[in-house]
């Protein structure tokens, strides 16, 4: 699974094996991302203590090679070996490959073992059928007692995309955080609800939406 998804105006059949479908996708250009760390990610993880996290669907690995320049230990899970083997080159060319694990893994279909100091889903929404509750509740299972999961979704279409506004990919805070089906004496909300950014595309201009939801494990 890969994080980001932008610019799919029609989605895959549903039958679309989702390593072929990202592997091919990263391998329409050298870099499909920007190799910045997400926003919110970098606000929430600069008030931690580094610790471990576990970064699904890490792409090129933007936010993994930031966190580990950080002192965190850093899995970094995606289904698409293309994107992974440029995440580990990235990793190696800044001098924090040691502090990275990368594996390849469809979270659909199963969930990578151990417990983590931060779990970060950043952007899932994806021209694939990929279930919140299938993947959300999971995550949550893998954070570690006093440990955080933070999920960030795109609220709004960009601007520029031509995607309906009313698109059920874009679900609320309230909708993300039901997802995961948390109980609620063991987890504190710390976060949720809207992030605004201003970011450029291709010339234009305009404001983005982010959805936050940030929960510590009991």
């Amino acid at each position: 699974m890969t994080a980001h998804q932008h610019g799919h105006h029609e989605n895959p059949p549903a039958d679309t094996d989702p390593a072929r479908f990202w592997d091919e996708r990263y391998s329409q250009a050298d870099r499909i991302w920007s190799g910045r760390v997400n926003p919110v990610l970098a606000e929430v993880a600069a008030d931690l203590s580094p610790g471990t996290v576990l970064d699904l669907g890490s792409g090129e690995g933007g936010d993994a090679i930031w966190l580990a320049a950080r002192g965190w230990r850093v899995t970094a899970v995606d289904v698409s070996s293309v994107a992974l083997d440029r995440l580990a080159a990235e990793a190696e060319r800044a001098g924090v490959a040691e502090r990275i694990t990368t594996l390849r893994h469809d979270v659909t279909q199963g969930f990578p073992p151990g417990r983590f100091d931060l779990v970060s889903a950043q952007f899932f929404q994806s021209p694939l059928v990929l279930p919140r509750e299938k993947v959300l509740p999971p995550a949550a299972a893998a954070v570690a007692p006093g440990g955080r999961l933070l999920v960030v979704e795109h609220g709004a279409p960009p601007p520029w995309s031509g995607l309906d506004p009313d698109d059920p990919r874009f679900a609320t805070p309230e909708e993300i955080l039901a997802a995961v089906d948390l109980d609620a004496d063991g987890w504190e909300i710390e976060r949720l609800g809207a992030a605004h950014r201003t970011a450029t595309h291709d010339g234009h201009t305009g404001e983005l939406v982010d959805h936050v939801v940030l929960v510590r494990r009991r």
